[in-house]
C-alpha cells in the first residue's frame, strides 16, 4: 500500500527485454538506501517487486500485462521514474491510498501555467469516467493529486484538471511531461468498492 507521495525521482539505468516483459535497472540514492530483495516499490504508479540491487539503485521486472497497462512499456534509457516505498504499519497518511494498480493510461491534453504552477488537463479512458470528481483524489504517474475540474456529463470526451505546485514539479515527472505524454492512473480504491457493494444489492 502506498499514499502518493513521491519519495524520490528516480532514473532509468537501463532498459532489457525479456521473454516475459522487460526488466529495468533504476538509479536512485534515498530510495535504495531502504530496499531490500523481495520489496515492493512504486515505479511511476504501478507495484513492482525488487529484484535485484546495486550501489547505485534497483531492478524491477515488468511482465507483459504490465506494460500493456501502463506506461512504462514506452521508458527508456534516461528517463525521468516517480519512485515511492511502502507505508509503514505505523506510518502516516499524506496523500490517499494507493494500491500501485493502474486503472488505465491517460494522455497529457494541455498545459497551461498560473504563475508559477501548471494547470494539466488529462484524458482518460472512458470507463474511469464515473470514478474522477471534482475535489476528489486520483493517483497520476504514482502522484496523489486532487481533482479541479471533470469533463461535465454527456461531453463525450473524459477529461479531468489537477493543478501542481512548484515543489511537486521539482520533484516528480511533471516537471517534464509534455502535451501528448502517457500517464498511468489509479482512480481512488474506495469508491470502486463502494461501486462493487452498490452492484451486489442491484
Amino acid at each position: 500500500m502506498f499514499t502518493g507521495i513521491v519519495t524520490e525521482l528516480g532514473r532509468v539505468a537501463s532498459v532489457e527485454s525479456t521473454d516475459f516483459g522487460r526488466r529495468l535497472a533504476v538509479e536512485c540514492a534515498q530510495t535504495r538506501s531502504r530496499l531490500g530483495i523481495g520489496d515492493s516499490v512504486s515505479v511511476n504508479g504501478v507495484c513492482l517487486t525488487v529484484v535485484a540491487l546495486s550501489e547505485r539503485g534497483f531492478t524491477v521486472e515488468a511482465v507483459a500485462e504490465t506494460l500493456q497497462r501502463s506506461n512504462l512499456g514506452g521508458v527508456d534509457v534516461g528517463d525521468p521514474l516517480d519512485l515511492e516505498r511502502p507505508m509503514a504499519a505505523d506510518g502516516r497518511f499524506d496523500g490517499h491510498l494507493v494500491q500501485g494498480h493502474v486503472d488505465g493510461v491517460g494522455s497529457i491534453l494541455s498545459i497551461e501555467s498560473e504563475g508559477t504552477a501548471r494547470r494539466i488537463r488529462i484524458g482518460a479512458p472512458l470507463p474511469l469516467s464515473q470514478y474522477l470528481v471534482e475535489k476528489g483524489s486520483v493517483t497520476v504517474d504514482g502522484v496523489s493529486l486532487t481533482i479541479t475540474a471533470v469533463a461535465p456529463p454527456g461531453a463525450g470526451d473524459v477529461w479531468f484538471e489537477v493543478v501542481i505546485i512548484p515543489h511537486t514539479l521539482d520533484v516528480t515527472v511533471f516537471g517534464a511531461r509534455t502535451i501528448g505524454d502517457e500517464v498511468n492512473l489509479e482512480v481512488d480504491v474506495i469508491a470502486k468498492y463502494v461501486e462493487r457493494m452498490l452492484e451486489a444489492h442491484r
